[in-house]
Formats: structure tokens, sequence, C-alpha cells
């Protein structure tokens, strides 16, 4: 998904509050990320038009915020634009997410931010961070979790690295929005919403669903190891994999390497060099570019793991493969 996708998911949202509505609110600030706010909002726009065309569903407002309102610049320079803290929200909220990205160690120095979320605590079902967003609730809460705000580990488990951070933060951010539509608008609407976000990404709903289908803890791995095959040219990690699963990372590992006879670390670097080598053999990309499209990060990293697996360079590859290929 696009920024300019996500952009236009916030900016297409109607704001019409009526009796009775789920108030979601998603807490953003300068130099945040639209990748985890983005989700949650489009999560909740599908709902509202699934809803809106079955008598008597619940439907869901969702308003993007910030300590001043106005426009608020994201990471990407994208400009949203957000409602102040005001006595409006003095009743809390349904559901609070406060947005990731790298102005959140900024935004948690910000007083007005963190009295604000300590007044709407009390009358917010479930405040969650997503991802960097943690920063900001460390700082205005204990560690311990109340009322439906949880700690930012076991919001959004294991912490990724930053290269996978975003694949990770876009799932978490829809499972618990899918949570919510679940109970309000029953499992068909969930599953709904997910198949036409995910349609092209996903090949198992169930984990981002809460439902494992009866499935055995080897099917969840096969399942994992199919997920990680075919989206290993993204920027995933094995938390996230975990995730995919329904599973902890620690019974993920372990159960992984049982089933396949071989980490998932080792099984995710298999399948991106596989695809490294098919690309340095039958195209003529560049290797820095070849790295950063099979998630290898940059040409030096893949450099170092391909002479390590390897016994050779990519270019040195490159060149012997089509040789071969000539003969």
């Amino acid at each position: 998904m696009s920024c300019a996708s996500l952009e236009s998911a916030m900016l297409r949202w109607v704001h019409a509050p009526t009796r009775g509505m789920r108030r979601i609110a998603i807490l953003m600030f300068n130099d945040c990320s639209l990748q985890g706010a983005g989700v949650v909002a489009e999560v909740f726009q599908a709902a509202n038009e699934l809803a809106a065309s079955s008598a008597g569903g619940s439907l869901y407002d969702v308003s993007f915020l910030s300590a001043d309102g106005g426009m608020v610049t994201s990471s990407s320079a994208l400009r949203v634009s957000t409602d102040g803290l005001d006595a409006r929200h003095s009743d809390g909220f349904d559901a609070l997410y406060v947005a990731g990205g790298k102005g959140a160690c900024a935004a948690a120095g910000d007083e007005r931010l963190i009295a604000w979320l300590r007044r709407v605590r009390r009358n917010t079902g479930m405040i969650r961070p997503i991802a960097e967003g943690r920063v900001l609730l460390e700082a205005a809460y204990a560690p311990e979790s109340k009322n439906g705000a949880e700690p930012a580990q076991q919001a959004n488990g294991a912490r990724h690295p930053e290269a996978a951070a975003e694949a990770g933060d876009r799932l978490e951010s829809m499972r618990s929005a899918l949570a919510m539509i679940k109970r309000d608008l029953g499992g068909a609407t969930a599953r709904s919403v997910a198949e036409r976000l995910l349609a092209d990404s996903c090949s198992n709903l169930a984990p981002l669903l809460g439902e494992d289908g009866g499935l055995s803890p080897g099917d969840k791995v096969r399942a994992a190891a199919r997920w990680l095959q075919e989206n290993c040219q993204q920027s995933i990690s094995i938390a996230d994999a975990a995730q995919f699963a329904a599973m902890s990372e620690r019974n993920f590992l372990r159960r992984f390497k049982m089933e396949m006879g071989i980490t998932p670390s080792s099984f995710l670097l298999h399948e991106r060099l596989a695809v490294t080598c098919s690309l340095l053999t039958e195209s003529e990309l560049p290797v820095d570019k070849i790295a950063r499209r099979t998630g290898m990060g940059n040409g030096d990293r893949l450099a170092k793991v391909f002479r390590k697996r390897m016994s050779i360079s990519p270019t040195e590859f490159r060149i012997q493969s089509r040789r071969m290929a000539g003969e």
C-alpha cells in the first residue's frame, strides 16, 4: 500500500457523528508514520461501507487528532488534517490508537499530549500504540496496563528490526481493528474487510481474524512457511511470521525447527537468496537494487551474506551463471 493511498483513505473519511456510533481516534503528531495509522482508517472505512449495505449495522466514527489540530506533516512528507484536543473528547473513545514513526520521541515530550492521554484514559475502552507510539504511552502511563491500555511489547509483540517495522505494524494494527469489527458486526463482516484489504498479499486470513480453524501447530507452521516464501521480497521479520501463525515467537521458533528442519531465519534467507540468484542471472539490475528488492537491505550486506553462503560474490555469480547458460 503506497503512502499516497493511505493519505487518500484519510482524506476520504467523512465525519458524521451519529448516536450509537463507535468512536475511534488516531492520535498523530509531526513526523509520524502513516503506515499503521492509515491501515486502521482503511479497516474501519471498509467496515462502514459493508455495514451501510445491511440494516442495523454498527458504524464507526474515526477522528484524526493532534495537539494543536490542523495539518500534521508525516514522516513521508504527506500532510493530514487533524482535529485538536478539546472538551469534546472528555467522554473518551471506544478505541484510541497512537501513531508511530520517527516523531514519537519528540511527541513524548509534549506535555499537552501527555496530560490529554491521562485524562481520556479512564473513559477509553482500548488504547493501543502503533510501533514507536509506545514511547508516547510509556511517557504518559505506568508500565502496567489498565483500562485497555497495553504496554508496548504486549501490544505489538517482539520489537521488529527497523527494516521490518512497517510490515509488522500494518498487520498488528489491522488485527486489533478487525477484532473490534468481529465483536460488533460478526465474523463474516470482519473476514470481508480483511479479504478486501489483503486479497493480494495474504493467503491465510485466519490469524488476523483470531481464528485457527482447527489447524494443528504443524499446519500453522507450514502456512507461515508459505507466507514467508510468498513475501520474502518484502520487509518482513520472523516476528511477523509468528503473528501470522498466531503463535508466540518462542513457540513459533521451536515448532518451525521441528516441522521444517531449519530455523525460520535460515528459511527466509534461503528464499531471499533464491530470488537474488534468479535476478542476478536474468536481469541487468545493479546488485544494490537487487538487495533492496529481495529484502536484503543493501549491496554491502548482500555481498557479505552471499560470500558466506555461496563462497562467491554476487557479481562473480552473475558472470559464472551467464557463462554456464551460454555453453
